[in-house]
């Protein structure tokens, strides 16, 4: 079903310059769109393919709205990246299909569980005793939300989901190892959403915690005890171990891992690949990838590397001191 131009902005806004009548077929890449699609451009660099584009109408910023006119039909908004999200919703919306039913006849749900009637639950999900889901929540196939935990309204959680599996805790003991019982649960906010295959781990005494909006990517492990602050967002593959403190408006790249009993200060942006081996008080970008080595070795050599820039600044000052006495 195609949409209108001027249905779009309509519920979106935005100043469009075009034809309100124009129908559009879908939504596509600036490069590859058709005479029938909608397009953005949210970054400077890519407007040589602006004007190359059969695009039907492109999303652009002011800055872009001159060169987007010329080319032919645009919507202009303040933060096109942000608008072309919106736009996703809408037309999701727009072209969602009725469900048969609400909460599929393979989901295993038990009684004293307090799902809320608007959930939808998909196929082999398992909602364990005492546990509870908000209004809005979407559960896809095999998601299992284990004991008492609790997960709060507009959640999505993809399939795969594990909520409130044991946490990873055992008291050694003359070479085996005796089990700590996870007394605690899993509690989940409002507007959270959680990748394919992620597991959360539910707390030892106290809950894990994920606050409000926090966005989480696919094959995530959040270990017992972690706290993880409002709309903190996390890519594919990061680890975080049990008891870590990570802040509000936080990002941690793809495959980084963040050490147990941790703290990350609202605001820190963790680089892909990144072990985080302390504490991060303060907010801003950091990067940490050191070569794997016998633990004695590699503390001499990252305490080493702490020192090259001072080092290298004493060696250009002895050089530039030797040439003026040549």
């Amino acid at each position: 079903m195609a949409l209108r131009l001027g249905f779009i902005t309509e519920r979106l806004g935005g100043e469009l310059h075009g034809d309100p009548a124009l129908l559009i077929s879908g939504l596509a890449p600036l490069e590859s769109a058709d005479a029938t699609q909608l397009s953005f451009l949210s970054h400077p660099k890519y407007q040589r393919q602006l004007a190359s584009s059969v695009a039907a109408c492109v999303i652009v910023g002011p800055s872009q709205a001159d060169a987007a006119r010329a080319r032919g039909a645009c919507i202009v908004a303040d933060q096109p990246y942000l608008y072309f999200a919106r736009l996703t919703q809408l037309w999701k919306r727009e072209h969602s299909r009725p469900l048969a039913q609400r909460i599929h006849p393979s989901a295993v749900i038990d009684p004293s569980a307090d799902v809320d009637p608007s959930v939808i639950i998909g196929a082999l999900c398992v909602i364990e005793r005492g546990a509870r889901i908000g209004a809005g929540t979407v559960v896809r196939s095999r998601v299992t939300v284990g004991e008492d935990c609790v997960v709060g309204e507009r959640c999505l959680l993809h399939s795969g989901v594990v909520i409130g599996a044991d946490g990873f805790g055992f008291a050694p003991d003359q070479g085996r190892w005796e089990k700590i019982e996870q007394l605690g649960a899993v509690r989940i906010g409002n507007d959270v959403e959680i990748g394919a295959n992620t597991c959360i781990d539910r707390g030892a005494l106290q809950d894990t915690v994920l606050e409000d909006g926090v966005k989480l990517d696919n094959l995530i492990q959040i270990g017992h005890n972690v706290h993880i602050g409002a709309h903190t967002a996390m890519a594919g593959c990061v680890g975080v171990a049990g008891s870590a403190t990570i802040g509000a408006h936080c990002t941690v790249g793809g495959g980084a891992v963040v050490l147990g009993h941790l703290t990350l200060a609202d605001g820190v942006h963790v680089s892909a690949a990144s072990v985080v081996t302390r504490s991060i008080l303060r907010p801003g970008q950091y990067t940490g990838i050191f070569p794997i080595d016998d633990n004695a070795a590699w503390e001499k050599n990252a305490a080493t590397l702490k020192q090259l820039h001072s080092l290298r600044e004493r060696l250009k000052a002895l050089e530039k001191a030797r040439s003026a006495d040549q």
